[in-house]
C-alpha cells in the first residue's frame, strides 16, 4: 500500500501507525525488542507514545514506555528512519500539569532524555487543557519547534471547535500550529471524529491518526460476554462495548471474516483506512505474530459490499453526510 501524506507535516507514512502504550506494561524487553524491529523491517515508521505511559500500573510513574523507546533506539544505532511522536499533558510532574508552559517546557526535556534523541517528531497535547489559555500553550509549543527540539505538532482527544480555534490563535500569533491530531474512531466510536472534525481535518489539511482503533481489543472478536474478559488488564474498557450495538458490529465482522478469511482485527483497521481524512490508524501488539495479523490490513482491500454492511452496522446516531 502506499504511503500517505501526514497531513502539512511533510511526512508520509504507510496507513498503519503502532502504539506504544504497551511497552514497559504488558510488552517488556526483549518481545518489545523484536515487535519494534519487526514493525521497522515491515516498512512501518510512525511510533507513539506518551510521557504518561505507563503511570496507571501501580509502581509505575510514567515514562516507561519512552524509557523503554529510547533504549531500543540506541541499541538500534540510528534514529533517522523513524517517526517519533509523544504526548504531554496527562503526567503531573515539574512545571506542574496539564498544557501550562512550565509543565511543556519541563516535560518536552523529560522526553528527550528517556527517548535518548535531540529530536521529537510529533509532538501532542494529550487531552486539551482548557483552564490554560491556548495562546500560552501554543506560545510554549512554537518555541519547541524553533529550537528544533520538535518538528511538527499535535493534539489528541480535541473537539473541532477547540481544534479550530488553536488554528485561528496559531494564525494571528504567528506560531506554529497543530497539524495532525489524534481522535479516537473505530466500527463501534464513530462520533468523535466523523462528523465537523472530519470536515476539519480535510478543509485544513490535518493528518489523522486514529486512538482505540480496535476498541481496547474488541473488535479482535475474542470478547463476547462477561464470562471473555476474565481479569485481563483491558477488561473494563472492553466492557462497555459489550452491548447491542457492539455484538452487531462484531455479527457483521463474522460474516466477512468467512467470506474474506480476514482476521478481525484486519477488518477494523482496514475499514479505518477507508475513512475520509485518515492517515493511518494507531494499534499496538504484544507479540511479533499479533504486529504481523495486524499489518495484515495493509494488503485487505474490502468490497464496497463490505464496505456498505460495516458501515449500516456501524452507524448510531452518526451524522448521514459523515463519512
Amino acid at each position: 500500500m502506499e504511503k500517505r501524506k501526514l497531513g502539512s507535516t511533510g511526512l508520509a507514512i504507510l496507513p498503519f501507525a503502532l502504539g506504544g502504550n504497551v511497552f514497559g506494561w504488558t510488552s517488556r524487553e526483549p518481545d518489545a525488542y523484536r515487535i519494534l524491529d519487526s514493525f521497522i523491517d515491515a516498512g512501518g515508521e510512525l511510533i507513539d507514545t506518551a510521557d504518561a505511559y505507563s503511570a496507571w500500573l501501580p509502581g509505575h510513574e510514567g515514562g516507561e514506555s519512552e524509557r523503554l523507546l529510547g533504549n531500543w533506539l540506541e541499541r538500534r544505532g540510528k534514529r533517522d528512519d523513524i517517526i517519533i511522536a509523544t504526548k504531554v499533558g496527562l503526567l503531573p510532574g515539574a512545571g506542574g500539569k496539564g498544557l501550562q508552559p512550565s509543565r511543556i517546557k519541563a516535560a518536552v526535556e523529560e522526553s528527550l532524555r528517556r527517548l535518548k534523541t535531540d529530536y521529537i517528531d510529533i509532538y501532542f497535547a494529550h487531552a486539551d487543557d482548557p483552564e490554560t489559555p491556548l495562546e500560552h500553550s501554543l506560545e510554549a509549543f512554537d518555541l519547541l519547534v524553533k529550537e528544533g527540539k520538535v518538528r511538527s505538532l499535535g493534539a489528541s482527544q480535541y473537539s473541532a471547535a477547540r481544534i479550530q480555534e488553536s488554528l485561528d490563535v496559531a494564525r494571528d500569533g504567528g506560531l506554529e500550529p497543530f497539524r495532525v491530531v489524534q481522535p479516537e474512531l473505530s466500527l463501534v466510536k464513530r462520533d468523535a471524529y466523523e462528523g465537523d472534525l472530519q470536515t476539519l481535518c480535510l478543509k485544513k489539511d490535518l493528518g489523522v491518526i486514529t486512538y482505540f482503533s480496535l476498541a481496547a481489543g474488541f473488535l479482535s472478536g475474542k470478547y463476547r460476554s462477561l464470562d471473555d474478559l476474565g481479569n485481563r488488564d483491558r477488561a473494563p474498557r472492553v466492557k462497555q462495548y459489550l452491548n447491542e450495538h457492539g455484538l452487531r458490529v462484531l455479527g457483521e465482522m463474522d460474516a466477512i471474516v468467512a467470506e474474506t478469511g480476514a482476521s478481525h482485527a484486519q477488518i477494523a483497521l482496514a475499514w479505518i483506512m477507508t475513512r475520509p481524512g485518515v492517515t493511518a490508524p494507531l494499534a499496538s501488539a504484544t507479540s511479533v505474530g499479533q504486529l504481523q495479523d495486524l499489518m495484515g490490513a495493509l494488503q485487505l482491500s474490502l468490497a464496497p459490499e463490505h464496505l456498505a454492511r460495516l458501515d449500516s452496522a456501524s452507524r448510531t446516531s452518526i451524522p448521514a453526510d459523515a463519512g
